[in-house]
């Protein structure tokens, strides 16, 4: 068994989002070491042989690949939307599902208008059926709100404008 690009793109994902300092995953003859501040991911397919993957940086957006008899790349996501404001944005953490509400058939965490904390929750982002939520890392108000509900986001994709 090996691991393909987009299953190791989502392991890297996820750990990045958590606080882990070190991840060591061994399964079928497949060995994937993560670590926390160096520059790649190493991973062992069998004993004898190995491939680097580079961890993706916080400058690059990483894209969903599909399995095509090509084998090129397909995005499967929608560009970020350019929004003119003067105020700061929330960015997305991770790739992931963005969701507004804690629940479906609840009220969503914030409106536009809404007035935000430094650390109120403000969204959820699921991946592999993980739910991270997501804080307000700047006080003030909603100015807009820059994804829709339900749909895939992109790392660092603008999710909220803050007044």
């Amino acid at each position: 068994m090996s691991l393909s690009y987009q299953e190791v793109a989502e392991i890297l994902k996820i750990i990045d989002a958590s606080n882990m300092e070190e991840v060591i995953l061994e399964t079928d003859g497949v060995k994937l070491i993560v670590r926390r501040g160096t520059e790649t991911t190493r991973v062992d397919n069998a004993p004898t042989s190995s491939a680097s993957v580079t961890e993706p940086t916080p400058a690059r957006k990483p894209t969903s690949i599909d399995d095509t008899s090509s084998g090129a790349p397909v995005s499967r996501s929608t560009p970020t939307p350019e929004v003119e404001s003067t105020g700061k944005q929330i960015v997305s953490p991770m790739v992931g599902t963005f969701y507004r509400c804690p629940s479906p058939g609840e009220a969503p965490f914030v409106e536009v208008g809404s007035e935000v904390k430094v650390g109120d929750p403000v969204c959820m982002i699921e991946v592999m059926k993980l739910y991270t939520t997501i804080e307000a890392t700047i006080a003030g108000v909603i100015g807009a709100i820059l994804a829709e509900d339900a749909t895939l986001v992109e790392f660092n994709q603008p999710l909220f404008t803050i007044e």
